[in-house]
């Protein structure tokens, strides 16, 4: 079994069940155990600010799963969900599941980029995350997660 970090998002379609939904499938999958789950958090977009605040949270689950298999199936709890993948970034969604961390896995692919290419940059996976993980979990350069957080303005993030 590996320990898998899985960020959610949703700012439509009332994301407090959207996020719940989630939790109940991904606790759900074959070969994996639900963990953790961290607070369900407010934040505001990241990109285009005309949109409603996100519900974000982090779950952690040990799987046997392939990292490809994963994110198989979080592709398809996000379609279940109403998810519809548009060209543009960083908009409103229903449903949104990132693979942050794989165990220590560092995979390059097109489909799939592990550790997740840009959490460190991003609190409102980071707030999460440290929640569930220990603060001195490394992510990216071999820095804690904590490292980064420190750089980071959390201050409009608040619990749901």
């Amino acid at each position: 079994m590996v320990r898998v970090y899985i960020a959610l998002g949703s700012n439509l379609r009332d994301p407090l069940e959207q996020c719940r939904r989630a939790i109940d499938a991904l606790a759900a999958l074959p070969m994996s155990t639900l963990v953790a789950t961290s607070s369900f958090y407010r934040t505001p977009p990241y990109g285009p600010q005309d949109q409603p605040d996100f519900l974000n949270a982090v779950v952690v689950l040990d799987t046997a799963l392939s990292p490809l298999a994963l994110l198989d199936h979080t592709q398809r709890i996000e379609q279940e969900q109403g998810r519809e993948r548009k060209d543009e970034r960083w908009g409103p969604r229903t449903l949104d599941l990132d693979l942050l961390l794989f165990g220590d896995l560092t995979l390059n692919t097109e489909r799939l980029i592990l550790p997740h290419y840009d959490m460190h940059n991003r609190a409102f996976m980071l707030v999460p995350l440290a929640e569930v993980a220990s603060g001195d979990l490394t992510i990216g350069e071999n820095k804690t997660v904590s490292h980064y957080l420190a750089s980071l303005d959390t201050s409009a993030i608040t619990l749901w």
